[in-house]
């Protein structure tokens, strides 16, 4: 990876900001996946839940780069190249959620009829 690209962006030190989507615990949201920001640690759910909450914290906060936070990948993406970056990257551990964590998750919190609202999710906004 360019390590200019990597100015600023990437903090090795930086732990996961909890188990979870920060934004969806704090307000009994569900995620399908995780997403960890390689700059600051703020885990956020991915582009397939429901709230997106991962892009939003890049889109407000500028940090370019995430790496998936689910138990086995190491794949990393940059917001500003719409890429996945090759070489990934190690951040400070845990690399993942825990793997007795559901995904969907959190436990206890995912509806019964969740693809179905994320399947209306995508139809409304094809139709956009």
């Amino acid at each position: 990876m360019d390590q200019d690209a990597l100015a600023g962006q990437v903090d090795r030190e930086a732990p996961p900001s909890g188990p979870g989507c920060v934004e969806c615990l704090a307000d009994d949201g569900w995620w399908v996946h995780l997403r960890r920001c390689a700059a600051c640690g703020h885990v956020g759910c991915c582009d397939d839940s429901l709230r997106r909450h991962a892009t939003a914290h890049a889109q407000a906060t500028g940090h370019r780069f995430i790496q998936s936070f689910e138990p086995g990948e190491d794949w990393v993406w940059d917001y500003q190249a719409s890429a996945l970056v090759r070489g990934g990257l190690t951040l400070a551990p845990p690399a993942s959620h825990p793997v007795d964590q559901p995904s969907p998750g959190p436990r206890g919190a995912v509806p019964e009829d969740w693809r179905k609202q994320l399947e209306e999710r995508n139809l409304r906004e094809a139709r956009a």
